[in-house]
């Protein structure tokens, strides 16, 4: 395909992946500021946090699952479809949690309900961020994987930056009525996001590669066990790339906002517009740093990566903690351009590590296990670790970062490069 076409495929991947994102990172917003309230205003307020943080990691857990098996009918029956439909399913469940009753009027049923719709969303985005990074990365040419995949990863703070903005604005409009109504209608909206997504979506072709692989009848019947059986190690050496990354993003993404507001006593206004600001750095720091994986390599680049994670991890608290409006932006802005070194060149990194047949099962196991062990419960072991201390200090929360940034690192030097100015060759059970 064409450089115009490639570009087409990799916007249509970013608009899509953006949107599932928004749907995601959404709820991480609203479990940090507005959740405990509604959910779960029966405890004081550090446990109501602590349950409001617990429900944002329940959608992680189930995304191992669902990459699992939505990878496995993208290998068998093609990796556009699957995408159409995660994408539907996963707005849907964020429109209804947008009309979901609170506690004070059915009691028990409303956490439930949340759960649940959180452990659907969750299932469904599993499947969508592997077969997103495919498209666009078996569409590019191998020199410009790394540029062409990373734009699906813009979905990420795109997403990010919707979610925030979206909620800010609420926040802005509905004033004291946010508790009442105000914090509902960005999840509403989502609705109004899925209808352009799958505008875009539609409008592209299945991926040569697997269209070439089911020609030549090579699809794997149970990809899945392929996977497990001849590739254990580089799915648990990938999730641990993605575990000290996920724990760092979510700790921005989500925590601080639940340590800025609650900890800290700032507004939340100045937490939401840090993060804004900090996704759109990110969104240009992950293009740079995917062109960069395209000449040096992805290793070198995803290496400074997680170094960078280890390194921040306490200067992120230190300025957060002066609660000053312009030092907070700084740190946020620097944390999410950081975290790009390791994060933009990742599409084309874990593309390059399974061989065709079995891409989309082993990209989304892989990318999600780390996911759900890093990112989904870094918030709330967070919001447990403050309370290790008498003045709830932030450092036993940077040396968890360390730590994670430590596996990442570690894993990256385990697998080694997966590209040398040209696509890594199969191992000899891909051939």
């Amino acid at each position: 395909m064409g450089t115009p076409g490639v570009r087409r495929v990799a916007f249509a991947s970013s608009a899509g992946n953006a949107v599932e994102l928004y749907d995601f990172l959404l709820y991480g917003t609203a479990s940090a500021l507005v959740f405990d309230k509604l959910f779960f205003p029966s405890f004081d307020e550090r446990i109501g946090t602590l349950l409001s943080l617990a429900t944002f990691g329940a959608g992680f857990l189930a995304r191992p699952l669902g990459g699992a098996v939505i990878g496995h009918f993208g290998d068998r029956i093609g990796r556009r479809a699957m995408l159409v439909m995660t994408l539907t399913v996963t707005g849907v469940c964020t429109a209804l949690i947008g009309v979901l009753p609170t506690y004070s009027s059915v009691g028990l049923l409303a956490p439930v309900l949340l759960v649940l719709l959180r452990l659907v969303q969750g299932f469904f985005l599993g499947g969508e961020q592997g077969g997103a990074t495919l498209m666009v990365v078996e569409h590019a040419p191998p020199e410009r994987a790394g540029w062409y995949g990373s734009w699906t990863f813009l979905g990420s703070p795109l997403g990010l930056l919707l979610a925030s903005a979206a909620m800010s604005l609420s926040v802005s409009v509905s004033g004291d009525d946010f508790l009442d109504w105000g914090w509902r209608v960005p999840f509403l909206f989502s609705l109004v996001l899925v209808g352009v997504g799958l505008y875009v979506r539609l409008s592209v072709q299945e991926s040569p590669v697997f269209r070439a692989t089911r020609a030549r009848g090579e699809t794997v019947r149970l990809p899945i066990v392929e996977v497990l059986r001849g590739h254990w190690r580089t799915v648990l050496l990938g999730a641990g790339v993605n575990f000290g990354f996920n724990m760092f993003i979510f700790m921005l993404a989500t925590f601080a906002a639940s340590y800025g507001t609650k900890q800290l006593g700032m507004p939340r206004s100045v937490l939401l517009n840090a993060t804004l600001i900090g996704a759109f750095a990110q969104a240009v720091a992950i293009l740079l740093f995917a062109r960069l994986s395209d000449r040096v390599g992805r290793l070198p680049v995803m290496l400074g990566g997680a170094g960078f994670l280890a390194v921040f991890a306490f200067p992120l608290f230190w300025l957060l903690d002066t609660r000053q409006p312009s030092l907070v932006v700084l740190a946020m802005v620097i944390g999410f351009a950081g975290s790009a070194a390791i994060f933009g060149p990742m599409p084309a990194y874990y593309a390059e590590l399974f061989g065709p047949k079995i891409r989309y099962t082993g990209v989304s196991v892989s990318y999600q296990l780390g996911a759900v062990l890093g990112g989904g419960l870094s918030p709330l072991i967070a919001a447990a670790l403050l309370g290790l201390t008498a003045d709830h200090a932030s450092w036993p929360v940077s040396l968890y970062l360390v730590g994670g940034a430590l596996v990442s690192g570690l894993c990256l030097l385990a697998i080694g490069e997966t590209i040398s100015g040209r696509a890594r060759r199969p191992e000899p059970a891909e051939r």
